[in-house]
């Protein structure tokens, strides 16, 4: 039975979807446990106590993103497959370690400095609206939630390694276990620490976020060797392609940043009504597009290694229709029952009725552009897999430029509160996307647009129908049949209501005929019957 369990966990994922299927599994999992996290924020401590922690996030979170998540994860797996497919595993291995060693070089001289020069950086760019015990009490957490950073840079090469391999049971548990340990963070030493005591339950779950995945990358023979090596031709080329995604990364964290400065600005407890409307809003994101998106990769990078241009056009439509398909009801739901939904995760006794009305209002503003970042994710790494890490990084400078300037006239010009922030992300995800598309459409030399325009016009049409069907059950269960105030209710009229309305839209794409239908029905069909570990028909190239 054991030894059934790790040939199940260590097994290789030979499809998109099978592979998308595992990652959304588990990160259903980690998005749970994460709205757990939030939850019990909102319940031990108030809003404007939160927001220190969030605050505290900015910094550490923005340049593990700029040197190691966001550069490492979409150049590291497309050369690490080509050793693989071309080189062999050793030399793929050699590779790996070489690019580690750098990388952890690179992130620990930084963390010292930003460790020293915490203060000036938190009051004048992070959390400008903020007083300054408040300030102090930020550079304290961001100096501990630091050096869980540096753990985590070890777990992300991992999940790196075994994703190229194609295994991704494993590193999809990994957030789960990063979630898990900020949680205990939070129940077992909030209570002689306060904030502090979440701060160290990033350390623990950055620990174990690289613990759990070492039994895996060790049985594929990936070993850590001595003397460290920093010199390799892969890490060259790793390198080149990181440079320019991380002027690109580093506008999309300025970005992040002007918008937590300003929510600091708007009003006390806005940090927190962004940050957990941006949580919310993410879910979907993280399970529909990031899932299918990540699968995909490993894919389009072997598709592109082998000339298969024709091939790599078709996974991108068929990858963009499967997550458009998911995201657009979910953008309905959280649309329209974005009150319930908000009270439901973070109705707690510190958490009040104002802060659930403006945390619903940028929950509302943010879902509009929910499927065009969802896609945005399938786009970039279709750009990355060609090996070009040049236009990504333009449109995201345009992008981020728009969001910025929308975002200041807002807060600042005009004083809107906190949900024009969401708003201002909202028009800049579609911006985004469109761009994107665009440059890729011409780069692979055209997708048939018919092909790309049929399927999205008629999800759009039942995702309209449906946030009506979904609208109208919410005002009539509201007021004639359940007493919302109590949390039973709640839940029943937000899935009653959430259930009536999905209904309606699968009879309608039925109706329609979308083939993203019967794709995923079929799926659902061999979870059932449990045959070949979670193969699909779409079996991909087998990979060293």
């Amino acid at each position: 039975m054991v030894k059934n369990l790790f040939s199940l966990l260590y097994s290789r994922q030979t499809s998109i979807l099978s592979a998308a299927s595992i990652i959304m599994t588990t990160m259903v999992l980690s998005k749970v446990l994460g709205l757990i996290r939030d939850r019990l924020l909102a319940h031990v401590f108030l809003p404007e106590k939160i927001d220190i922690f969030w605050a505290a996030f900015r910094l550490p979170d923005l340049i593990f993103q700029i040197i190691i998540l966001g550069a490492l994860s979409v150049a590291f797996i497309p050369v690490f497959t080509e050793h693989l497919e071309n080189k062999g595993k050793e030399d793929a291995f050699e590779m790996a370690r070489a690019i580690l060693n750098v990388s952890l070089v690179i992130f620990i001289f930084t963390t010292i400095l930003i460790y020293f020069f915490a203060q000036p950086i938190i009051a004048n760019f992070i959390a400008p609206g903020f007083t300054a015990s408040r300030q102090i009490q930020v550079v304290q957490l961001t100096r501990v939630i630091l050096f869980g950073q540096v753990i985590l840079v070890l777990g992300s090469f991992f999940i790196g390694i075994s994703q190229s391999f194609q295994r991704f049971i494993i590193p999809s548990l990994a957030p789960v276990f990063y979630n898990f340990g900020i949680i205990l963070g939070i129940i077992f030493l909030s209570k002689q620490m306060g904030i502090m005591g979440a701060a160290y339950g990033v350390v623990i779950g950055a620990f174990l976020h690289a613990a759990v995945q070492i039994p895996l990358v060790w049985s594929m023979g990936f070993r850590f060797k001595f003397p460290l090596k920093f010199f390799n031709p892969g890490v060259k080329e790793i390198m080149r392609l990181m440079s320019v995604r991380t002027i690109g990364l580093s506008a999309e964290q300025i970005n992040e940043t002007v918008g937590l400065a300003l929510a600091s600005v708007a009003s006390v407890g806005s940090v927190t009504y962004l940050t957990f409307a941006q949580h919310l809003q993410v879910v979907p994101i993280g399970l529909f597009g990031a899932t299918l998106a990540q699968a995909a990769l490993p894919v389009l990078s072997s598709e592109r290694a082998r000339g298969r241009i024709e091939e790599f056009k078709i996974t991108i439509l068929t990858t963009l229709h499967q997550i458009l398909f998911l995201t657009l009801p979910a953008t309905a739901i959280l649309i329209v029952i974005r009150i319930p939904v908000v009270r439901l995760v973070f109705g707690a006794s510190q958490f009040n009725w104002e802060a659930t009305v403006l945390t619903g209002a940028t929950l509302a503003f943010l879902s509009i552009g929910l499927s065009a970042q969802a896609i945005s994710l399938l786009l970039v790494r279709g750009f990355y897999a060609l090996k070009d890490t040049k236009t990504p990084v333009i449109v995201s400078l345009i992008v981020v430029t728009v969001n910025i300037i929308l975002s200041l006239y807002a807060i600042i010009i005009l004083k809107f509160d906190v949900w024009s922030i969401g708003f201002a992300n909202s028009v800049s995800a579609v911006l985004s996307a469109i761009l994107l598309f665009g440059t890729l459409h011409f780069k692979v030399g055209k997708f048939n647009l018919k092909m790309v325009l049929i399927p999205l016009l008629k999800m759009l049409m039942a995702t309209i129908v449906m946030g009506v069907s979904l609208y109208i059950p919410v005002k009539l269960l509201d007021a004639v049949i359940f007493d919302t105030t109590r949390t039973v209710n709640l839940l029943a009229l937000t899935g009653i209501s959430s259930l009536f309305a999905l209904s309606i839209y699968v009879i309608l794409v039925r109706f329609l005929k979308v083939r993203e239908l019967d794709t995923y029905v079929e799926l659902i069909k061999r979870f059932g019957r449990l045959q070949s570990k979670l193969k699909s028909k779409e079996i991909l190239p087998e990979t060293v």
